[in-house]
């Protein structure tokens, strides 16, 4: 039977997959719905890298992606692999994460789980970080299956605790950058938060950023150093979060990006000096992508009309997202507008950067016979950004 499905195919014959299931592995994957049969046929044979066929049929891989991945690993039965991903699955990872984790890392194919895996999910495990989160941080950050348990994760785990001084604070800032505990602490982070220090920068910004916004002190200490002075120079007081937040935005983007977002502003008849006003209101407006600025300047000018000079004077504005607040907050202010019930000295921005809890109360709640209508149509439009 599988000759003559082999000639088949070969002949050249149409709908053989409509007749036939979608090939479902034994660890319950899907296999790839629209692979080709000719892959799938030729898993066995000698025409295609065991490896290959494995993640094609088993992990839902293109073929492309699949070639890739066997340049970095290579196996000829699926024991092992499979033990793999069976012991991922038995740990709340979902196919998608296990498929991602394996495009990155291929090589963990070819790991003993027991040995290699499992020590460091117990580990984090032990601190209390469930499943499911667990689950998300290696998925996230696959090198850290890679790294030595004893001479880098704990370590740096315990490095990052005496600088938090926290074990609670610690957990919240590795779930939100697991990355940490692959580099080097002491190589990095220690000496960029030692020139912050030297800057003026108070301990408890320091702390706070370290917390929650980690990834901010993995640049190399001579290339951060250089981003404070320029700060600096540009008038910051080190004292606040602002200087905090305009390192960061030096740092994170190189000259011609900086340039580039310099032109969005400008095209939108903007000088210099007052986008260098902005970002000294609200460093943030320079680390959105150039895309989001101009879709977030075409959305307030061309759909909203506000005046660009006052976009400038609040530039908070660009940091917020257009599906989950600008949009869903315009199609409540339209009905307000067509019903006569928002007030002549109505501020535009105000009633975008408001807190959600405010906005509610202010406008929506407010209205008591609207209010049903607003809110159904509100929470629609976040729903659907979803």
């Amino acid at each position: 039977m599988f000759n003559c499905l082999y000639k088949t195919i070969l002949n050249g014959e149409k709908h053989i997959t409509s007749r036939s299931p979608t090939p479902i592995h034994k660890l319950g994957f899907l296999q790839n719905p629209s692979l080709s049969l000719k892959y799938y046929v030729s898993s066995t044979s000698s025409q295609q890298p065991f490896a290959v066929s494995y993640l094609i049929n088993s992990l839902g891989f293109t073929p492309e992606a699949a070639l890739s991945a066997s340049k970095y690993v290579h196996f000829e039965t699926p024991e092992t692999a499979d033990a793999v991903v069976k012991f991922l699955k038995n740990h709340g990872f979902s196919e998608t994460q296990i498929s991602n984790l394996v495009r990155r890392r291929p090589g963990l194919l070819k790991c003993n789980p027991e040995k290699t895996l499992l020590p460091k999910m117990e580990f984090f495990s032990s601190k209390g970080i469930p499943s499911p989160d667990l689950a998300k941080m290696f998925a996230g950050f696959p090198d850290l299956f890679r790294r030595s348990l004893e001479k880098q994760i704990i370590p740096s785990f315990d490095l990052f605790k005496s600088l938090l001084q926290s074990e609670d604070k610690t957990l919240q800032a590795l779930q939100r950058h697991s990355g940490m505990l692959t580099d080097c602490l002491e190589t990095n982070v220690v000496p960029n938060m030692n020139t912050l220090r030297e800057s003026g920068m108070p301990e408890s910004i320091i702390i706070s950023i370290l917390k929650n916004q980690p990834r901010a002190f993995r640049a190399r200490p001579v290339l951060f150093r250089e981003a404070v002075e320029e700060v600096k120079e540009m008038g910051f007081n080190p004292s606040t979060m602002k200087f905090a937040v305009a390192v960061h935005a030096v740092r994170s983007m190189s000259k011609s990006t900086w340039e580039r977002k310099l032109n969005v502003y400008k095209k939108w008849g903007w000088t210099e000096d007052e986008v260098s006003m902005a970002f000294r209101s609200h460093p943030w407006c320079m680390t959105v992508s150039e895309e989001k600025l101009t879709r977030v300047m075409d959305f307030l000018v061309n759909k909203m009309g506000m005046e660009s000079s006052l976009i400038k004077k609040h530039p908070g504005l660009f940091s917020l997202s257009l599906e989950k607040r600008l949009i869903p907050r315009d199609l409540v202010l339209q009905v307000l507008l067509s019903k006569g019930l928002v007030k002549k000295n109505f501020k535009m921005h105000a009633y975008f950067e408001c807190p959600e809890k405010t906005f509610l109360q202010k406008f929506v709640m407010i209205h008591e016979d609207e209010a049903s209508e607003l809110l159904k149509l509100y929470k629609g439009s976040l729903d659907s950004s979803k």
